[in-house]
């Protein structure tokens, strides 16, 4: 097990603040990237990382910060995990790139047959390799079009499955993400996240028939969409409504899958098998890697239908091979474990503070709601945006989702002393936003 956990404490204890925040290391990369970087990246404070180790990050003036965000629940196993990094050195010295879609190697190999093998359910499995999550999604849905000759797709409001085009239509949290950037797919409509009802009652009777439905595309827990845990009935039921009506259920575990949740795929808590599903993230540590994870017989297209350069690249499937060993060493345990434990803490913390309205996760993918008022639950997004940089003064990184809630989603491999850190300053951050 000292195998599986990063010794980061070699970086150096955290929070562990030394100048001002920013320094003036970090003022001056800021400022040199304003200059030439795309003004649509979104960067809710100035941290200028130089490394990371496990759960410390440090900036380009030697301060060390605490981190609950683990660069959006991509690094599962911690930053920089020794293990990850010696199989990315050892990969990147004997074949970096070849082509997938074109050739053969043994890393992509190895990978296909360990995801197919952890996939629910008992049927055959095959694996189609992409660059990134969103690539994933837009495969899933030329994947089901052509399985099911069917072209309507459903998704769910709050929901974000990506920023390209195609994925971009399914996406539905926030304005500013499709702003301006219309027309995008036709035949794409949306449901009340958790409300298969809304599904039947509005939908098929309304703009399709259930037969011409491809499939319906659902995170079993809502990412971006605020770290939002359905009703235990709503994906056995979708489960069932798709069943009905020959309709391809399409789970993305971009964010939740992975050992996130305590389970190596969130649609294990209830105990449901989607016949597509759509990884990212949390797959390799950090490089760049996803994967269309579906039922054989819905993967059945011809050979050109779909491809990619770099999907499936040598480099991120070795570090997505060392990343799955170290989650089923333990860290999946200790995501379950410390999981409930954090729940307990901001639980306690919500009870201390009126301004928080829920707690709400599995595992470490937890949300905290921030309102207005305990009773009304009335969203408060400039406090929850004050309570995100007040924890960025003391040296804690997390990032906001939703409307009002921030996600606390850090690397597997984190200590309890490290969770009781966090809480413990993001009780402080919240004091000082509320006075504010």
């Amino acid at each position: 097990m000292e195998k599986v956990f990063v010794n980061d404490e070699s970086l150096g204890s955290a929070p562990c603040l030394i100048t001002p925040l920013p320094g003036p290391l970090v003022s001056a990369a800021v400022q040199r990237d304003h200059a030439v970087t795309s003004p649509s990246n979104t960067r809710p404070y100035p941290l200028v990382v130089r490394r990371a180790l496990g759960c410390v990050i440090e900036d380009l003036d030697g301060n060390r910060f605490l981190d609950l965000a683990a660069g959006i629940a991509v690094c599962a196993t911690g930053h920089c995990h020794p293990k990850v990094a010696e199989a990315i050195r050892k990969q990147s010295g004997e074949l970096i790139h070849i082509c997938g879609s074109d050739f053969y190697y043994e890393p992509m190999i190895e990978l296909a047959e360990k995801l197919a093998a952890r996939a629910p359910g008992p049927q055959a499995r095959r694996v189609l390799f992409t660059n990134s999550g969103t690539e994933a999604i837009e495969a899933s849905m030329k994947l089901a079009r052509h399985s099911t000759g069917r072209k309507w797709i459903i998704a769910f409001y709050g929901a974000f499955h990506g920023r390209s085009m195609g994925s971009l239509s399914l996406t539905a949290s926030k304005v500013r993400q499709k702003e301006r950037f219309g027309p995008l797919i036709p035949m794409v409509a949306h449901a009340e996240y958790g409300d298969v009802r809304s599904i039947e009652n509005n939908l098929f009777r309304r703009e399709m028939p259930p037969d011409e439905v491809a499939a319906i595309f659902v995170e079993p827990i809502l990412g971006e969409g605020g770290y939002i845990v359905p009703p235990d009935g709503f994906l056995p039921r979708l489960r069932e409504l798709c069943d009905r009506h020959g309709i391809l259920l399409v789970a993305d575990e971009i964010q939740s899958g992975m050992g996130r949740t305590g389970k190596m795929f969130a649609v294990e808590h209830w105990n449901v098998v989607p016949d597509i599903m759509c990884l990212a993230k949390g797959i390799a540590s950090g490089m760049p890697i996803g994967a269309v994870v579906a039922s054989a017989d819905v993967m059945d297209w011809p050979p050109g239908s779909q491809g990619s350069t770099f999907g499936g690249n040598p480099v991120s499937c070795a570090a997505a091979l060392a990343t799955i060993e170290l989650l089923e060493a333990g860290l999946i345990e200790n995501a379950a474990r410390l999981g409930c434990e954090a729940i307990a803490m901001l639980e306690e913390l919500a009870a201390r503070h009126k301004c928080i309205g829920q707690v709400r996760g599995r595992g470490l993918m937890i949300g905290v709601e921030f309102v207005k008022d305990a009773a009304s639950r009335e969203p408060n997004p400039e406090l929850r945006d004050r309570v995100v940089n007040e924890a960025f003064r003391r040296g804690l990184v997390m990032l906001g989702c939703g409307e009002t809630a921030i996600r606390l989603s850090p690397p597997l491999c984190i200590r309890r002393e490290q969770l009781e850190t966090g809480v413990r300053t993001l009780d402080e951050a919240i004091q000082a936003a509320v006075v504010r």
